[in-house]
């Protein structure tokens, strides 16, 4: 499986890290790329297709765990598109339940000329609470269902509430420095 996390940035910054990190469950590292995103920017679906095939072994690849539904802001990931790209389930992980009515009305006065766009995509998929040790964790999904996300997230929880690979992404997305507001993407 593959985790994908964006890491820290500020909303200063143009650009947030994100990483993919390939494992072989439960916690075995295969491989890692890391690039970016816009902050507040579109594209996320691209960019994190593009890491995905980057780590390689995709004839292997069982699915791609995200840390929910966003990167770099409110850069939304289209989980559609990923799917539809990588041929596999799409599992969005979250450890809180979002705070839909606020969600909405920032998207609506930060970007105005899209909000609805932006929040079609958040809420494409229903969030579904995965009981999990003493706290739910909500998650949607897109090819596969209820219990086979049950199970990839159960498989790939070494400790904590996290699934492995989200956690990897995180850390190794949040290692370096964080993109400069001049620098053009690659």
């Amino acid at each position: 499986m593959v985790g994908v996390d964006d890491g820290a940035f500020s909303r200063e910054d143009t650009w947030a890290p994100v990483a993919a990190v390939a494992v072989a469950a439960p916690d075995r590292v295969e491989s890692m790329r890391v690039g970016r995103v816009r902050v507040d920017g579109r594209g996320a679906a691209t960019e994190i297709i593009r890491l995905v095939r980057a780590t390689g072994g995709l004839e292997g690849l069982r699915a791609v765990l995200l840390d929910g539904a966003v990167v770099g802001g409110f850069n939304v990931i289209d989980l559609d598109a990923v799917h539809d790209a990588l041929g596999v389930p799409i599992v969005a992980v979250t450890r809180h339940r979002p705070d839909f009515p606020g969600i909405q009305a920032a998207l609506r006065k930060w970007f105005p000329r899209d909000a609805a766009v932006r929040w079609k995509l958040l809420r494409a998929h229903r969030l579904f609470a995965l009981p999990f040790a003493d706290l739910p964790l909500l998650v949607a999904t897109v090819g596969c269902g209820r219990r086979e996300a049950a199970i990839l997230v159960r498989k790939t929880t070494v400790r904590g509430h996290v699934p492995e690979p989200i956690r990897l992404a995180h850390l190794v997305a949040s290692a370096g420095p964080t993109p400069s507001p001049r620098e053009k993407n690659p």
